[in-house]
């Protein structure tokens, strides 16, 4: 691999962000130590921030899967890398993202095969310590996760860097090419990227990317774990019947009050026009919001049951569990998004509905559930755009959610509309490590 030398305004702007790194990383700890008085594991293997680890003997194929959604994202690629001679190491920056890697690929970390750790603090020493460990033979990061520090100390070192599943959201690209230091700048020190969609491509060979490869949505290839479709079939058919189902999905802070105004007003023109009343499950973002979310659906005077207190490990119901009728199923767990998608009619979610954006739809779209988002997809431009051309999902605010869900429910759409969407947009992970084999051979 020939590095070349950097323009000097750059190597300045690395050295400031390398100075900031180094001022900042105190912040940084205290910030792990704030979270980890919620959830313990962020101050757990504190060392692997730092990019300490033995040192191993083979070359490690190297995959940076920031949190949970990434990993979903990742875990097709994962799975038909385990299948080559090389071992895995994936780095993660959240304990979610982490124990998701362990829970999906048991058998791969016990014997070794698959090692996930934290993500080393964006410094070069860092990564020094990192690479000396594992020796990556290349680098994949998924999806929006460009490290300037990550990306410049695999240039210096002949490490192959390649993003997958890449996307460079219209907001983010619009504000970071304004500014004079921002990751915008380094994107073309990518070995490769392979991107969801034509637009995206335009972009990241904008920004003077040379190889590039479209190569769709991974997430519609990420596995469906069969137990949760069961046991979402089995609860439904012993305890909602044909009652209607709507699930919110990964909502964040923020949206609650909307979310709950909207479940409400369903309420009351269900109750007025003498309609069954639909089940809402209320599925939170991040787990620490759990708690919050419960008081908040208390207070609004909802009769709720929690997942945690309601179903057991294998997702069957306790013995004792309420069989009153519930307004709101408060989704308090990590890991079972399908079970919960697949329990419903509808599904709604979260993110779009403030400015922070929609998470990503692909586990609904997969599922064939009707989907709605709110309206800041920036996002999740693909394949949010694609599915409502094809329409199977709508993009409302909380006033048009309500009226959707009251007086004007849309036509759900067609099998075939479904399955020509899925199959037009399959085969990503056969394309991605196509590419990867191109770009390493040249």
């Amino acid at each position: 691999m020939i590095v070349q030398k950097i323009p000097m305004n750059l190597h300045v702007m690395l050295t400031l962000y390398r100075l900031m790194w180094g001022i900042c990383t105190p912040a940084i700890l205290l910030y792990l130590y704030l979270r980890s008085r919620r959830e313990p594991a962020y101050t757990k293997h504190l060392a692997e921030r730092f990019g300490f680890h033995s040192k191993r003997e083979q070359s490690h194929i190297w995959i940076h899967a920031v949190s949970l959604g990434e990993v979903r994202s990742a875990a097709p690629l994962i799975a038909q890398l385990l299948q080559d001679d090389l071992p895995l190491v994936t780095t993660h920056f959240t304990p979610a993202g982490r124990s998701e890697i362990q829970r999906l690929f048991p058998d791969a970390v016990t014997a070794g095969r698959l090692v996930p750790c934290y993500v080393p603090f964006d410094t070069d020493a860092a990564f020094r310590r990192f690479f000396k460990a594992f020796s990556p033979a290349y680098g994949l990061v998924m999806e929006v996760e460009f490290w300037p520090g990550m990306i410049m100390s695999c240039r210096k070192r002949g490490v192959p860097l390649f993003l997958c599943n890449g996307q460079y959201p219209s907001k983010s690209f619009a504000r970071d090419q304004a500014r004079f230091f921002s990751r915008a700048k380094i994107i073309s020190s990518f070995a490769g990227v392979m991107v969801k969609s034509q637009l995206q491509a335009e972009r990241f060979a904008q920004l003077g990317v040379e190889k590039i490869a479209i190569t769709g949505e991974m997430r519609f290839e990420q596995p469906i774990p069969p137990a949760h479709i069961m046991a979402a079939q089995e609860l439904r058919r012993s305890l909602f019947g044909r009652r209607p189902i709507v699930t919110l999905a990964s909502v964040v802070e923020g949206e609650d009050t909307g979310f709950l105004g909207v479940i409400s007003k369903v309420q009351s023109y269900c109750r007025a026009q003498n309609a069954p009343l639909p089940l809402f499950v209320y599925v939170p973002r991040a787990p620490d919001r759990f708690e919050v979310v419960a008081k908040m659906i208390e207070a609004g005077g909802f009769a709720f049951a929690r997942r945690s207190t309601m179903l057991d490990a294998q997702l069957s119901l306790l013995p004792g569990a309420t069989d009153a009728p519930l307004d709101i199923l408060l989704g308090d767990s990590l890991g079972e998004m399908y079970f919960y998608l697949d329990l419903c009619d509808l599904a709604i979610v979260g993110g779009g509905f403030c400015p922070k954006g929609s998470h990503n739809i692909s586990e609904p779209i997969c599922l064939k559930k009707p989907v709605i988002i709110g309206p800041n997809d920036s996002t999740i431009e693909f394949p949010a755009r694609e599915a409502i051309a094809a329409g199977l999902c709508e993009k409302l605010d909380f006033s048009q959610l309500a009226d959707r869900l009251t007086h004007s429910p849309a036509a759900p759409p067609t099998e075939k509309m479904k399955a020509d969407f899925l199959a037009a947009h399959s085969g990503s992970t056969t394309k991605t490590l196509a590419a990867i084999t191109r770009s390493l051979s040249s």
